[in-house]
Formats: C-alpha cells, sequence, structure tokens
C-alpha cells in the first residue's frame, strides 16, 4: 500500500465530505454512501484513498466494515499544517522587529 499525502487525499470534494462525516463519529460504508451522491464502488475506492493517507481507520464487524477518524494521521497533518504557522509567526516576528529597530534608530 502506497502512502498518499493528506493533503492530495482532502482535495476532492467527495473524500473531503466523507471525511468530515466521520468527524461526527464511525460509519458503516452503506451510511457513508447515503452521505454523498456517488455509488457504493466509488466510496470504498475513496475510503481506500484515506485509508492510504493514514486518515482513516477500517473495523471489520461481521460482514460490515465500520470506518473512523485515524488519530494519529490527523494529529500528523495537524503537525504538518502548523508547521506552516510556526513559520509565519516566526517571520511576523522577525518584520516586527525589524520595523522597530528601524524606527528606534529614526528617532536616535
Amino acid at each position: 500500500m502506497t502512502d498518499i499525502i493528506p493533503l492530495e487525499a482532502l482535495g476532492d470534494p467527495t473524500r473531503r465530505k466523507l471525511f468530515e462525516r466521520l468527524r461526527d463519529g464511525p460509519c458503516s460504508v452503506n451510511q457513508l454512501v447515503q452521505s454523498v451522491s456517488v455509488s457504493q464502488p466509488a466510496v470504498s475506492q475513496h475510503l481506500r484513498i484515506l485509508r492510504q493517507a493514514r486518515l482513516v481507520q477500517v473495523e471489520k464487524c461481521g460482514q460490515r466494515r465500520v470506518y473512523r477518524v485515524d488519530p494519529q494521521g490527523l494529529a500528523e497533518l495537524r503537525a504538518y499544517i502548523d508547521s506552516f504557522w510556526d513559520q509565519v509567526l516566526g517571520a511576523f516576528q522577525r518584520a516586527a522587529n525589524q520595523s522597530a529597530r528601524e524606527e528606534t534608530q529614526h528617532e536616535e
């Protein structure tokens, strides 16, 4: 099973809708089919991609497969996104410090 980048997996509107539905709690494939306007085989294909991106987990319960958000994969996605925020805050702090230094130099 090849890894798929989580942001790429969520780039598809149907996968994003399925993932958002799973935020509310675990669902069977049949429950997920009812929340989107695609066929059961298409939903299964989308879920496979979300699994490869480590955004969802599957558990077999008898004949049913129940999907849920994968907390570890979601934490990794959040850490990745937070790293951008850290860079933005760092750049903002550097710009603010530079501006303060320039202001101090003009006052002298």
